[in-house]
This record gives C-alpha cells, sequence and structure tokens, in this order.
C-alpha cells in the first residue's frame, strides 16, 4: 500500500465495487477529478488490482481511517448492511471538513447523521446503468451542506447520468422508479426478445432488435420532451399490428402492473428505512 499525505485526494470511495467504479469512472471522463486523485478502500484484497489497472495512479488504503485521513469528500459505497454495522466506528474519523456521500439505500439522512455524527451528508439513490454512464440518481441534502457542497455532488451524478433532486421522502418513489426500473425494463427487453424468437427470429437478431428498440424509444422521449402517450399514437394506426398488440398488452393489465410494482417497491423502500432503533441511539 501506499503512504498518503493529509488532503491528497478529491474523493475517496469507501468500497471499490461496481457502483463505486462506475461514479469514479464517470468523474474521470467527466474531467472533474484526475486518476491519481481517487483513494479507494475496500476489504476485498481481489479488488485492488483490478481499480489500479482500472484508474492508473490513484491509491488503495487499507483502513478506513487511511481513507479519511486523506479525502475531504468521500462517497459511502457499501451495502446498507454493512454501513450499519461499521458507521459508529466511521464516526470517529469525521472531521468538520469532510462531506459524506451515502449511495446506501434505505438508510435515511436521520440515521447516517445520527450514526457518524455529522450533518454534511448527502444521500443519492443512483441506479445500475450508471455503470454505462446513462444512470438516473435521486439527490437529497442534510441540512449542513452549503450550495458548493450541493452543487459538487450533483456535478459527480451527472457525470455518470441524469439527476433529480427530490425531498428525502421522495426518494422511496425514486426507488421504485429508477433504483428498482432497470430489472422492469430488462425484464421487458426479455420478453419482447422472446416474444421475437416464437414468432421465428433467431435469439440473436431478436434481442439486438428489443434492446435497440427500447432504447430508441426512451431517446425519443428525452430528445423530443414528448409525452409518451402521444408518441405511442403516432405509431399506433387504425386496425394495424401495434394496436392489435397494445390490446393484448391491456389484456394482460401491462400498465396497471407496472405501476403496482413501482409502488411495491416504493413501500418495502419505506420499511426498510425504518426508525433508529434504541439500540442504535448513543449514550
Amino acid at each position: 500500500m501506499v503512504e498518503i499525505a493529509a488532503s491528497k485526494h478529491e474523493v475517496g470511495f469507501l468500497g471499490g465495487g461496481q457502483m463505486a467504479t462506475a461514479i469514479a469512472r464517470g468523474v474521470v471522463e467527466a474531467g472533474l477529478v484526475q486518476p491519481h486523485q481517487l483513494a479507494f478502500s475496500d476489504p476485498n484484497r481481489s479488488q485492488i488490482a483490478r481499480l489500479q489497472q482500472l484508474f492508473p495512479g490513484c491509491t488503495v488504503v487499507d483502513t478506513a481511517a487511511q481513507l479519511f485521513e486523506a479525502s475531504h469528500r468521500i462517497v459511502l459505497a457499501v451495502k446498507p448492511q454493512v454501513l450499519a454495522e461499521i458507521a459508529n466506528g466511521l464516526a470517529s474519523y469525521v472531521q468538520p471538513h469532510h462531506l459524506l456521500i451515502s449511495i446506501a439505500a434505505g438508510v435515511p439522512l436521520a440515521k447516517l447523521t445520527h450514526w457518524l455524527r455529522t450533518e454534511r451528508i448527502a444521500r443519492v439513490m443512483p441506479n445500475t446503468p450508471c455503470q454505462v454512464l446513462r444512470g438516473a440518481s435521486g439527490l437529497t441534502f442534510a441540512h449542513g451542506l452549503n450550495e458548493e457542497d450541493k452543487s459538487w455532488c450533483d456535478r459527480i451524478f451527472r457525470s455518470v447520468g441524469t439527476v433529480v433532486h427530490v425531498p428525502e421522502e421522495q426518494l422511496h418513489a425514486v426507488t421504485g422508479v429508477s433504483g428498482s426500473g432497470p430489472a422492469y425494463v430488462l425484464m421487458m427487453i426479455e420478453a419482447l426478445s422472446d416474444g421475437g424468437v416464437a414468432a421465428g427470429l433467431s435469439r440473436n437478431v431478436s434481442l439486438q432488435l428489443a434492446a435497440q428498440t427500447v432504447l430508441g424509444a426512451a431517446a425519443m422521449v428525452q430528445s423530443t420532451g414528448t409525452h409518451p402517450a402521444i408518441l405511442r399514437e403516432q405509431v399506433t394506426s387504425p386496425a394495424g399490428t401495434t394496436i392489435a398488440a397494445i390490446q393484448a398488452l391491456e389484456k394482460g393489465a401491462f400498465r396497471s402492473t407496472v405501476i403496482q410494482a413501482v409502488v411495491a417497491a416504493a413501500e418495502r423502500s419505506k420499511e426498510l428505512s425504518g426508525p433508529i432503533r434504541k439500540t442504535e441511539a448513543r449514550d
């Protein structure tokens, strides 16, 4: 491991998994940070070589204490249950200059500020397409962040996709739409591809067409700003193939099922966030 001086690194990542590397890739490609300004701490030794290959010149440290000493902006990129286990220990490393960004799903700001003893925390709900710089992230802030902090957080996540700013209570809905949403869309691509195979296409051809169709339809919504219902009407001819397909989708309650899926995910997010338990309270 490399010895490091205090405040040498622009961004530190507690955790070096897929989301951490996606965010790091985004900030580097956007020119916000150079690879040598990145620091990582990850207990998985097999990750070290991968991180150093992806970000030449970055630093991988042994401990969270070293990470906090070396970085003034730190992304908490560990699983929620892991963060719950280590948060009290992390609190002893947090200094007033630290800006913390949590991407731990379902862990509310009330818990984060309580555990880590700081109000300088942003909470983000990103999604897996951040890995290809096409993510969608919901962003909310604790009271201790100034406008410069908020702007920096915004730039970080815009480097990996789209950002919306919402009150924290709406992050549950963000989770239902975009956090869990890639799974619904991937199921749609899978089903669309299966339908192509059932209609006589090869698997490879059908999958290519299905994936590009979903990508193209999404791009139309984004580039035109037109409501998807209007775009759908534009390809729905009287007594044509599209209306026949839509009739089959409506018979299967397609839209209603998707709506129910979003609401179910949002409700589960609320359940997982939960209140601060008495066992989590400090003296």
